[in-house]
């Protein structure tokens, strides 16, 4: 009881930044004698402290109550983001904040195993140079995830498969490294920074030069009991059809993704290898080029605004329809997208209410997944590290490897 009362008092004070004890006993539900013992443990702890007399929050005339705010050098994370040429890392503090980000072009195609998995650790160890100490890892990648967290199985960045990350930067630091699928992330994201649109339903597509999707179902991540699972752009929209570069035909992404599209506006055959990228500025050349006349590019986009209708239908045809955040470089010709998945979807038995469901577009995909990937890291830490009260008053404060080792054992 004592760890789920702290786990609350905890939780309330991540969701709403700086509330006051009253604040604290709407969102938990607990007594304000409840709350205050257990604020008082976590502010001696150094888990949590009293927000500055200037920044005080008044909720009404008087005196104003007393903020409460987690305290950012309780702890910090480093979250990794992998995909096509690119490992973005950050350092991020106990409250959320970003302390030290990186980015770092590597050529994922032609790196071997060890390679790609030393250059991952390189860049965690330069973030981290001179910086407090950490004590978990959270390491999103483009691609299929095993469902104990451990792998990436299957990446469109690499010829690799089986890549075993999260033992990988535990050896190499210590602390634990779960290893998640991108758009997983992005769907964490979403929730925690607008709960009333994404709340216990809804889904997240990545549009870009892949298509990926982030499903949460009933307040809970959708995962399979093998992998991450929720590969919306790999469901088959045209058995036998246009060549995916997957390397199986007919699915949603070899139609809908930027290579998909660019492709058939280029008058290329199904059959063509799908290109390794696409400049941005080329496909909105394309996109203005369908905006402006009939022809290829127009017919394109069509067909991938009907590949994605359709899939959403089918989607909803077993989950009922639910909000949907479309993300990345594809939202920029989301006009002309939109009109057909509309049209597909009505045609849909998923679609029944096909005018009721609603769609919101965000371009830059990277910053969500880095902040859906702090937020497991730091809720992790919340769950079972400082929801359990590891220091007592008094302790001296444990350094992060005892940190660690305390998790360890707990786990």
């Amino acid at each position: 009881m004592r760890k789920r009362n702290r786990a609350l008092v905890i939780a309330a004070a991540r969701q709403s930044g700086q509330p006051s004890r009253t604040e604290i006993a709407k969102l938990t539900g607990l007594s304000h004698s409840t709350i205050s013992a257990i604020a008082s443990g976590l502010i001696e702890e150094g888990t949590m402290r009293e927000v500055g007399q200037g920044d005080a929050v008044p909720l009404r005339r008087g005196r104003p109550q007393v903020a409460l705010s987690l305290n950012p050098d309780a702890a910090s994370v480093v979250c990794l983001y992998l995909s096509f040429n690119s490992l973005s890392v950050a350092l991020v503090d106990y409250r959320g904040e970003t302390i030290a980000i990186r980015k770092h072009r590597i050529p994922t195609l032609e790196m071997t195993r060890d390679e790609l998995l030393d250059a991952t650790i390189a860049a965690v160890r330069d973030l981290a140079q001179g910086q407090r100490g950490f004590l978990r890892i959270a390491c999103a990648v483009q691609g299929i995830t095993d469902s104990a967290e451990r792998e990436l199985l299957w990446s469109p960045i690499t010829p690799l498969s089986a890549l075993p990350f999260g033992p990988a930067l535990e050896d190499a630091f210590g602390v634990p490294s779960p290893v998640q699928n991108d758009c997983n992330m992005m769907a964490v994201a979403l929730r925690w920074l607008n709960p009333e649109r994404y709340s216990d339903n809804f889904i997240a597509i990545l549009l870009s030069h892949g298509i990926g999707m982030g499903l949460m179902l009933n307040g809970k991540m959708f995962s399979g009991t093998r992998s991450s699972a929720g590969e919306f752009g790999h469901m088959v929209h045209e058995p036998g059809g246009a060549l995916c570069r997957c390397g199986r035909r007919g699915c949603i992404e070899a139609y809908a993704g930027n290579y998909a599209i660019w492709r058939r506006a280029s008058g290329k055959g199904p059959d063509e290898k799908p290109v390794v990228d696409i400049e941005a500025g080329e496909m909105e050349k394309l996109a203005e080029l369908a905006r402006r006349e009939e022809g290829p590019a127009r017919q394109a986009f069509r067909e991938a605004g009907r590949a994605m209708g359709y899939g959403l239908g089918n989607l909803f045809a077993l989950i009922d329809p639910a909000p949907v955040a479309i993300v990345g470089q594809g939202t920029a010709a989301f006009d002309i997208l939109e009109p057909e998945i509309r049209c597909a979807l009505a045609e849909t038995a998923g679609g029944q209410h096909a005018e009721a469901i609603s769609f919101e577009t965000l371009p830059s995909a990277t910053p969500l997944i880095l902040h859906g990937a702090a937020m497991t890291a730091l809720t992790g830490l919340d769950r079972d590290v400082f929801a359990p009260g590891l220091r007592t008053s008094r302790q001296a404060e444990p350094s992060p490897k005892e940190r660690s080792a305390q998790f360890s054992r707990m786990a």
